[in-house]
């Protein structure tokens, strides 16, 4: 049987960007664990509350930009017109400026609405204040980041993402001992600051940075800005949604659940960006090159779906029966109150998984109304359902919210994609997900219920059931191993 060398890029590229989420999420381990001693959970709550704003009023002044012209400019670079390549990226770098202006003006009027919407308690207008600059910078970032995107440069990525979060250690750690959370949004603006001006100094090496304000130039803009609109609300639902799940827990319960919940969200979600990075970097630009619908485009989806689940979900089951030891090592003890919590979100991973693939499908055919009404209706599910299980349950019952979302989301995504783009998902793709997804359950079962030898020898059995039919599917499909061997055998020889 012939191999399928879908898989093969997919593993390759997966494994390059994995690799570097693997020095990131070693550095971020180190950071969050200093910063979680430092400041405790009521710290890391306020942390959260002030990412999710600053998450919230960028997406809502950047215009979509950052996605739409990522498009633009793998468009045009595909064509191998520098001219029209260098007007875009110009044009994108105009725009930014604008955009970064923007929102920190938007930031500033609207900072004692957000006090009211986050707090119960005391003034914190300032606060909010002092995140503006930071939005500007944010989107300054962003629009950099789309330049190198959309231009292939992935291997300028990598080092950008390993700078950062590197910087980002050495920055905040020595602020946070001196003066704690007194120093929170200092050290936001200094990180914020550090990782545009080291984005700029890649980019500017590959296009020099430079601006227009011409005026058929601003009409160009304007254009591409609406075509980001959809963006634009589908961003602003996401980061409204994290901002009302965080603001409601901070007023029902406390800052310090804000801390806990985000502690279960970050462990959770940290290991799975490791799978989750190579897809917007690699798979979303292949996906864009296909001009069709139906069987072509189902092909490279199901590849990339059979990828990320059985490639994720030995790490999951893995993940989940170590957390007992891995929440207060990378954390504290003070945060174990979370675990619960990650491990129920953990389920939710096997369906982002299985989901995100699908997603790209409107983003890469250029429907932004499509990506808008998706994404909006997930997060209005995400809303309702974490509001609804953490109002009766508590943190747990926000897990279980999280996981049910996810489930309905997936449903749905299925149905309209079938509909809308002839998406046809192939019994090979549902056979492994289902059974992969059914060792992470019983994974949970274990973790919820067994303790100490049977707690271990389970959870043991169970991962490696889920690595044996990671590596029978890869053995079968793919080249990935015979290739392994045989760098093996030419270095010994070598």
């Amino acid at each position: 049987m012939k191999k399928e060398d879908g898989y093969s890029h997919i593993l390759k590229y997966t494994s390059i960007f994995g690799g570097v989420q693997g020095v990131n999420i070693l550095v971020s381990i180190i950071r969050n664990k200093l910063v979680a001693l430092l400041l405790g959970p009521e710290g890391m709550g306020l942390v959260s509350l002030f990412n999710s704003t600053i998450k919230l009023v960028s997406d809502s002044t950047n215009f979509g930009l950052s996605m739409s012209s990522v498009r633009n400019i793998s468009s045009a670079f595909e064509c191998g017109n520098e001219d029209r390549l260098i007007s875009e990226i110009q044009l994108v770098r105009t725009w930014s400026l604008f955009t970064a202006i923007f929102g920190m003006l938007v930031c500033i009027l609207v900072s004692p609405l957000l006090n009211s919407w986050t707090f119960n308690w005391g003034d914190h207008t300032l606060h909010f204040i002092l995140l503006s600059p930071i939005i500007a910078l944010v989107s300054l970032s962003g629009g950099e980041l789309a330049i190198l995107k959309g231009i292939r440069r992935l291997k300028i990525l990598a080092i950008i993402s390993i700078y950062n979060v590197i910087l980002n250690l050495i920055i905040s750690i020595p602020i946070f001992y001196i003066w704690r959370d007194k120093a929170i949004i200092p050290t936001m603006f200094l990180v914020a600051l550090i990782q545009m001006l080291v984005t700029i100094f890649y980019s500017s090496h590959v296009y020099p940075y430079r601006i227009r304000f011409r005026a058929h130039f601003m009409i160009r803009g304007y254009n591409m800005m609406k075509l980001g609109m959809s963006f634009l609300v589908a961003g602003l639902m996401g980061s409204g949604c994290d901002f009302i799940i965080r603001s409601y827990i901070n007023n029902v319960g406390s800052l310090s659940e804000v801390g806990l919940f985000n502690a279960g969200y970050m462990m959770t979600m940290v290991y799975a960006g490791m799978i989750f990075a190579a897809m917007e970097t690699d798979y979303f630009p292949r996906l864009s090159a296909i001009k069709s619908i139906g069987s072509e485009m189902s092909k490279l989806v199901n590849h990339q779906i059979n990828a990320s689940v059985l490639l994720l979900s030995p790490l999951l089951v893995l993940y989940s029966v170590c957390l007992p030891i891995i929440l207060p090592l990378f954390l504290s003890r003070k945060f174990l109150p979370a675990l619960e919590l990650s491990q129920i979100m953990i389920l939710a991973m096997y369906l982002r998984a299985a989901k995100l693939p699908l997603a790209y499908i409107p983003l890469a055919k250029g429907n932004s109304k499509s990506y808008m009404l998706m994404e909006s209706i997930d997060d209005i599910m995400m809303i309702v359902f974490v509001l609804l299980m953490y109002f009766l349950f508590g943190l747990k019952g926000a897990g279980y919210g999280m996981v049910i979302a996810a489930f309905l989301d997936y449903l749905t995504l299925n149905v309209y994609m079938k509909l809308r783009y002839r998406y046809t998902l192939d019994k090979r793709s549902f056979l492994f997900f289902f059974v992969q997804s059914l060792l992470g359950v019983l994974t949970y079962l274990i973790v919820s219920y067994l303790d100490s030898f049977w707690y271990w020898i389970s959870g043991f059995i169970l991962f490696v059931l889920s690595v044996g039919i990671s590596c029978f599917f890869f053995q079968k499909y793919t080249e990935i191993f015979s290739q392994i061997i045989s760098s093996i055998k030419n270095k010994l020889h070598g």
